[in-house]
C-alpha cells in the first residue's frame, strides 16, 4: 500500500515535523507516514536529492513523497507535484526536482494554493489529495519544464578521474560521485591510486568489505549504489581527513608522479 513519505531539513526538536503531520492525519487520517529523512542541512538541496533518488523508489508504487528542503516559495519559486517512474513527488521548485530524477517527468503541476502562503499546509493538502486518487491534473495547472540544476559530475581529463564527496553517512564515510562505470571506464586491468585531500591519504586497492583490511587502516568499496565510497575501517574518515561534501577525491595511475601534498 502506498505511503506519505517526509524528507526534511528539521531537527528532531523542531515542531514543523509535528505540524506537518498533524495535518496529514487530519485530512487522510487512513494514511501511512513516514519519515524518510530528517535534519539534512538547511538549505542543501544537494543532499536532499541524494537521499530521495536513493530511496524513493523502495517504497511502495504510488507512494507520495514530500520534501522540505529550502523549501519557501521565494524568487518565484512554484510549489509543485511532479509524477513520475509511478511515485508522486511535492515540494518546491528549486532544482531539486530536477536534481531527484535527472530525467523528464511523466506530469507537472503547479499547486494551485489559493493564496495559501504556508508551504506545510499546501504540501499537506496535495499531498492528502494525491494519496485519496485526486489526479494531479485537478491540484493545478500543467507546467512543462522543471528549474534545472544539474549534478556535480565526476571528470576524466587525460586518464585522471577527479570527483568530489557528495555524502557523508552516519559513520563518517565519505561517498564520491564517482561511478563504477566511470572507474572502470579508466582503470579496468590497469593500476591506480584513489587519493583522498591530498597525496599522503591514498590506497592502491578497492575492498569489499570495511573489515577487508586492519582496523584504523584507509579503504575504498564501491557501494550498493555503485558510488566510490572511502571509509577508515573502525573510524571516522571524514573527522580524521576533515572531509565535507566538496572535499577532493582523485584516481590516477599508481606510478603518476605527483607534487607532495598537491591533489593538482
Amino acid at each position: 500500500m502506498p505511503v506519505i513519505t517526509l524528507t526534511t531539513e528539521w531537527k528532531p526538536e523542531d515542531i514543523y515535523a509535528g505540524i506537518i503531520k498533524g495535518k496529514l492525519c487530519r485530512l487522510c487520517p487512513e494514511a501511512h507516514i513516514v519519515e524518510n529523512a530528517r535534519s539534512i542541512q538547511p538549505f542543501n538541496i544537494s543532499q536532499a536529492a541524494f537521499i530521495v533518488r536513493n530511496t524513493f523508489a523502495n517504497y511502495p508504487e504510488g507512494s507520495v513523497h514530500i520534501i522540505c528542503v529550502h523549501s519557501e516559495s521565494a524568487d518565484g519559486n512554484n510549489f509543485l507535484a511532479v509524477r513520475a517512474r509511478g511515485h508522486y513527488f511535492v515540494g518546491t521548485d528549486n532544482g531539486i526536482f530536477n536534481l531527484i530524477l535527472n530525467s523528464e517527468p511523466d506530469e507537472i503541476v503547479k499547486i494551485d494554493a489559493g493564496g495559501e502562503k504556508d508551504e506545510l499546509e499546501v504540501f499537506a493538502k496535495a499531498a492528502a489529495d494525491i494519496f485519496r486518487g485526486m489526479k494531479l491534473s485537478s491540484l493545478g495547472k500543467p507546467v512543462k519544464e522543471l528549474y534545472e540544476k544539474l549534478p556535480l559530475r565526476a571528470t576524466i581529463d587525460q586518464g585522471v578521474i577527479l570527483g568530489s564527496i557528495i555524502f557523508i553517512d552516519s559513520y563518517g564515510n565519505a561517498i564520491s560521485n564517482i561511478t563504477r562505470d566511470v572507474f572502470l571506464r579508466v582503470f579496468e586491468n590497469r593500476k591506480y591510486r584513489i587519493l583522498i585531500q591530498s597525496n599522503k591519504n591514498y590506497t592502491e586497492k578497492l575492498s569489499e568489505n570495511y573489515c577487508d583490511v586492519p582496523v584504523g587502516e584507509l579503504l575504498a568499496r564501491f557501494n550498493s549504489l555503485d558510488l566510490l565510497e572511502v571509509a577508515i575501517n573502525g573510524a571516522d574518515i571524514s573527522e580524521l581527513l576533515s572531509l565535507q561534501v566538496g572535499s577532493v577525491i582523485r584516481v590516477d595511475l599508481a606510478d603518476r608522479e605527483t607534487q607532495p601534498g598537491k591533489l593538482f
